[in-house]
């Protein structure tokens, strides 16, 4: 296809439209922006070079042009997206009441542009913006006694736990949405082929669980015993606390 690299580069090491001819139409940034409008609406999915294309209004095979690879469409808009959410502007020097707002940033991020849960990965880790979030949440850490490596770890064990959290959270949303009944209908039935189960016996410990607590689920209470007890595995202060140091 036109545009296509020989070997494997970075997007942003390319210049922002391969080949000669006249001044880029686009710039990144549309682009970015363009993918992102489609994907809010219809979902990753949805976002095909060819729609692309419709909503720049050019030729499809034109963007091969700026965009050489999928991945690296993907790419833009993870960074575009990390971009529209500023960061502090300095840490307040309590290291995990810093984390504790970057996973809520992270997770507000996520609800606003849904598909994004999909797409954090390493693999989309070496963007401008992602670079930055990467080197605040190290300084957010400074006054942390553990290795760089552990630092990296917990920062990835954050990040870990709101894309898990999301995609559950955002995954039982769509769901819904899906259904050609009410949510409550649904949950009617499936609660009476739990009781079911649960009647004859088989599962002694579960009955005991759900008997124990069976109000509604709180999430966003369920959010922050996850990201604290990810804070308490690292921190020196917290009964058991400490990553590392060869004994786990």
């Amino acid at each position: 296809m036109a545009g296509r690299p020989a070997e494997p580069e970075v997007i942003w090491t390319r210049p922002e439209r391969a080949g000669r001819g006249p001044k880029a139409a686009y710039s990144r940034a549309d682009i970015a922006a363009a993918a992102v409008r489609i994907a809010d609406a219809g979902g990753i999915g949805a976002v095909t070079m060819r729609q692309l294309a419709g909503e720049l209004g050019c030729g499809t095979m034109s963007l091969y042009n700026y965009i050489p690879r999928k991945g690296d469409l993907y790419e833009l808009m993870v960074d575009a997206v990390a971009g529209a959410y500023p960061l502090p502007e300095g840490p307040t020097g309590d290291w995990r009441a810093d984390l504790t707002r970057i996973a809520y940033r992270a997770r507000g991020m996520m609800r606003d542009h849904p598909w994004m849960a999909g797409l954090m990965s390493s693999a989309y880790g070496f963007s401008p913006n992602v670079i930055s979030f990467l080197e605040y949440s190290l300084s957010c850490l400074d006054g942390l006694e553990l290795s760089y490596g552990e630092k990296m770890e917990l920062i990835a064990m954050v990040n870990g736990v709101v894309t898990t959290y999301m995609s559950n959270e955002l995954h039982t949303a769509e769901r819904v949405r899906s259904l050609p009944w009410s949510a409550e209908r649904e949950h009617e039935v499936r609660i009476a082929y739990m009781v079911g189960e649960l009647s004859t016996g088989r599962y002694p410990r579960l009955a005991a669980a759900l008997a124990e607590d069976a109000g509604p689920i709180d999430l966003d209470a369920v959010f922050a015993r996850a990201v604290d007890r990810v804070l308490d595995a690292f921190d020196p202060k917290a009964a058991g606390g400490g990553a590392g140091r060869g004994d786990r």
